[in-house]
């Protein structure tokens, strides 16, 4: 089950607690801002996953940890502990999972826009898989291969023409995307027959991602009737019988309340079926099974941590709250207007009378963690902010506009805490300048 908000805090002593650990002492330890990581709650969602492929698709399906979610050398360790493959979308990525130690023939690596330079960095790190994009990429890597005499495993990104009904900006299925070659086109087909004419690439299979923050009930089953059959065609018109499918990630996460909770082990028996039973109406093999979760994995298993640095009142319009980091660190808001749970951490058990906007110290009006948000009316200067859910697309996706640091990052583990990244200091900011 992907937890709400509630079970992985409570209260101690007028403080929020989270994965059991006092936030305003963690504050105090380490400074804020601050994110912190859940490992035991990381952990856990690893191995309901690897459980349930084991359970429901059988041996050799595996979940890949999509990395773009957040990606850190503590995390690619954990990874590998657990028996979790990775996704991996850049040249930065393999290496992060290189220096953790990381064995990369277990990585397929994505991207639309994969560079010579890229390909070549991929084959010298030994990434066990390419996801093919375009038509061009397949040409690109056949070259490589060719360079090398080595034949690469490779996947076709295809794109299945299915609309999750979720945020546009984070919907990736669509004919129209700017991901994948597109079924309805035919575009689809022809990048499979120009892939089984390589004599360098090996297609072990068909790939695609329909998008992010995926609630709606029978998403996944659609998309794997289309894509098998689409596979079907492709067995029909070359022969070419696929031997793995992979359906991307995106199952949604709770950030409010009012989400809908999601039952990973159900959501995978449910998909299990569909392709058990459009395998048998199509007579064709059932391939290896796999999902790229990222989100479901780290984004409920994160917090960070703020201090308050000024409150402003502002009779018969808006109050606010200013906290010490904000969209440099966490740009959702900004970006999508993503929800959140918020709490003064440091006020926990006090009456939530003042409604508030929690905004960044950057300048930006724009800069804002979450409007509309009830705090405690004694709300003040030091009080600690937390922010929920914020394991996932926060750390990944943080600047550093307005020369403001990265935080750092402690992960949270058997009542203990360590750092997983160091704060980045004022000295690393200009440490490329020449």
């Amino acid at each position: 089950m992907i937890t709400n908000i509630a079970d992985n805090i409570s209260s101690k002593d007028g403080h929020l607690t989270f994965a059991g650990q006092d936030t305003v002492e963690l504050a105090k330890k380490y400074g804020t801002p601050l994110y912190l990581l859940d490992e035991d709650k990381i952990r856990e969602n690893c191995r309901t996953y690897t459980a349930a492929f084991k359970k429901y698709f059988g041996e050799g399906s595996r979940p890949l940890y999509a990395s773009k979610a957040n990606s850190f050398k503590g995390i690619y360790r954990i990874m590998q502990e657990e028996g979790m493959g990775i996704d991996v979308v850049s040249p930065g990525e393999i290496y992060v999972a290189k220096a953790a130690g990381y064995d990369l023939s277990q990585a397929y690596f994505h991207g639309n826009c994969k560079t010579d330079a890229d390909i070549a960095f991929a084959f010298d790190n030994g990434v066990g898989v390419f996801v093919a994009d375009n038509q061009e990429e397949v040409i690109a890597v056949e070259a490589e291969a060719a360079k090398r005499g080595v034949k690469q495993r490779v996947m076709i990104r295809v794109t299945p023409g299915i609309d999750p009904h979720t945020y546009e900006a984070i919907s990736t299925g669509k004919v129209d995307s700017k991901f994948g070659s597109a079924v309805e086109t035919g575009q689809a087909d022809e990048i499979v027959a120009l892939t089984l004419k390589q004599p360098h690439l090996e297609l072990v299979g068909f790939h695609c991602h329909v998008g992010s923050q995926v609630f709606a009930e029978d998403v996944y089953e659609r998309t794997v009737i289309v894509m098998m059959e689409f596979a079907a065609d492709m067995k029909r018109k070359y022969g070419y019988e696929l031997t793995e499918l992979d359906l991307g990630g995106g199952f949604g996460v709770p950030y409010v309340d009012t989400d809908g909770r999601f039952d990973i082990d159900q959501k995978l028996s449910e998909i299990a079926k569909t392709l058990e039973d459009v395998c048998a109406r199509l007579g064709i093999r059932k391939p290896l099974y796999h999902m790229e979760p990222g989100r479901s994995v780290v984004a409920a298993a994160g917090m960070t941590l703020y201090t308050v640095g000024s409150t402003k009142r502002i009779p018969g319009y808006k109050n606010y709250v200013a906290i010490d980091g904000g969209m440099t660190d966490n740009p959702r808001y900004a970006l999508y207007g993503s929800k959140y749970t918020c709490f003064v951490a440091s006020r926990i058990d006090e009456q939530k009378d003042l409604e508030v906007s929690i905004v960044g110290r950057c300048c930006e009006s724009g800069d804002i963690i979450q409007r509309d948000v009830m705090v405690p009316s004694t709300v003040q200067r030091g009080d600690i902010v937390a922010v929920c859910t914020t394991g996932a697309y926060n750390y990944a996706m943080a600047s550093n506009y307005n020369k403001i640091p990265y935080p750092a990052m402690v992960l949270l583990k058997d009542g203990e805490s360590k750092i997983a990244i160091k704060r980045q200091s004022y000295a690393d900011l200009c440490m490329n300048d020449v």
